[in-house]
């Protein structure tokens, strides 16, 4: 007989999984089904901008896809390995992740979706999220 660890809070992540899966969330599934690893992102806001700056070593830009869709911004690409070497020196340990990612972020509604622009510098891609101009509150005279 084998014994088995129950672990309560693994029935809710089950659950909230399946009902994202149900109700086809973007975010459920389509990620886990396509990506073989995730880069790691970092999230900035100041009082003009929304800075996301995501690790991605070894990869082209042209390798890279942003998208915006219904405050949805999603970056995705991939990362090829090299060939292996079959002959003398050929690998022991191979610990650098390839394949495909896509990463998926929510946008808030200060977001300026039009002018959303994106640098990649020594393997860092920074997506620059401009904030809309706040309105200014106005006087409205009664006649």
């Amino acid at each position: 007989m084998s014994l088995v660890h129950y672990e309560p809070y693994n029935l809710f992540d089950q659950f909230n999984s399946d009902i994202s899966r149900l109700l086809g969330s973007p975010r459920a599934g389509a990620a886990a089904a396509t990506t073989d690893w995730a880069p790691a992102v970092d999230i900035r806001e100041d009082e003009n901008r929304y800075l996301l700056v995501a690790d991605l070593p070894g990869i082209d830009r042209k390798d890279v896809d942003i998208t915006v869709e219904d405050n949805i911004l999603t970056f995705k690409g991939e990362r090829t390995a090299e060939q292996e070497d079959t002959g003398k020196g050929g690998y022991r340990r191979r610990e650098r992740v390839h394949g495909e990612f896509l990463r998926q972020f929510t946008l808030p509604d200060t977001a300026d979706m039009e002018n959303i622009h994106a640098t990649v510098n020594a393997g860092v891609l920074e997506i620059e999220i401009p904030k809309q101009a706040k309105l200014q509150p106005r006087k409205i005279t009664v006649n």
